[in-house]
């Protein structure tokens, strides 16, 4: 099957008021492997509204040019909305890969564009790669709970379209003042009323939630089923406050009730890649390890030595947790003073 009109390696630019999120920024690194492999552009596509902010971060962090969709109809996230502009975009242009990072907008716009489009998808991907014999994107992912990777190949159908777990990808450094062809195509991209068939009316925030966002967070402190119970976060929250990080956890702690879902790393939590990532009370199981390994520094406490994060620790601490994070805040405080 001829797929010569299909080009370019497309990143879909997810936006909020305007602004662009690190995924999509994250993701315009693998796509120039995948887009030079084939001696082809990277594309970003930005939708939104007030976008300007979005398409100079998507050429300062490495696309050759930006297709833009700016209106005020996308300033909320709808998926009619959405799903019809991408689809409608990818039929006028033909990318030969589209990729969407796998955030909650993502994994919801991701199976109706494909469905639409009559292509494939590979959803949560974890790593990005080329299969050199076909030139097909070879689309990694956990199976089988996380006990084993599957690498998945679209040979038969275009655009191949692949959700990125955020996070999995670090941003390439970014060249300030880099521009590039900007092609406005709002016009080509007509929402009807009819097309929306929902509306947001109002935003309510769930009563005692806790704001997070481990995905852009630089340093991460996180708690596991060594904590003991609720009460033992508190000494996670104080160490993350001490060193001007966030809360996490694993999956253990999450079922136990002990924390929110919000804060989970991991296979079925978030995928994070800061620079100091500290495991508290964390084993180390393949699920929680796939979420986090990526992080440029690893400190691991546990009062058991062959706990398996040890061994992709980059430090490791052999001690109760809850003697050793207090102790540790109060030396970073101490620090701090000075």
């Amino acid at each position: 099957m001829s797929f010569e009109e299909y080009k370019n390696v497309w990143v879909y630019i997810e936006t909020n008021k305007g602004d662009a999120k690190n995924v999509g920024l994250e993701l315009l690194n693998p796509a120039r492997g995948l887009a030079d492999f084939h001696k082809e552009n990277v594309i970003a596509l930005v939708i939104g509204y007030k976008t300007e902010a979005a398409v100079k971060k998507a050429f300062a962090y490495g696309a050759d040019e930006v297709y833009v969709v700016d209106d005020e109809v996308f300033d909320e996230y709808s998926t009619d909305a959405y799903v019809k502009a991408i689809v409608d975009t990818v039929n006028l242009y033909k990318p030969s890969a589209l990729l969407i990072g796998a955030t909650n907008n993502g994994r919801d716009m991701g199976p109706r564009i494909s469905c639409r489009l009559q292509t494939g998808l590979t959803a949560d991907c974890t790593q990005l790669g080329i299969d050199e014999e076909s030139g097909n994107v070879a689309w990694t992912r956990p199976a089988f709970g996380g006990n084993l990777m599957a690498t998945i190949l679209c040979p038969n159908h275009r655009p191949q379209i692949g959700t990125v777990r955020p996070g999995v990808f670090k941003k390439n450094e970014p060249v300030e003042g880099k521009t590039g062809n900007v092609t406005n195509i709002t016009d080509k991209v007509k929402i009807a009323p009819a097309d929306v068939r929902t509306k947001l009316i109002e935003f309510i925030k769930e009563e005692g939630a806790e704001t997070v966002n481990l995905e852009e967070a630089d340093i991460i402190v996180s708690g596991g089923r060594g904590v003991k119970g609720p009460e033992g976060f508190s000494v996670i929250r104080d160490l993350a406050d001490a060193i001007g990080g966030v809360v996490g956890a694993s999956r253990a702690a999450v079922d136990s009730g002990w924390i929110p879902h919000a804060h989970q790393v991991g296979q079925t939590g978030k995928t994070v890649g800061p620079k100091i990532y500290i495991a508290c009370g964390i084993s180390g199981a393949i699920q929680h390890r796939a979420g986090m390994s990526s992080s440029e520094c690893i400190i691991a406490i546990n009062k058991d030595p062959e706990a398996p994060m040890f061994d992709i620790a980059d430090y490791g601490i052999v001690g109760d947790l809850f003697e050793v994070c207090p102790a540790l805040a109060a030396e970073i405080r101490k620090l701090k003073a000075q």
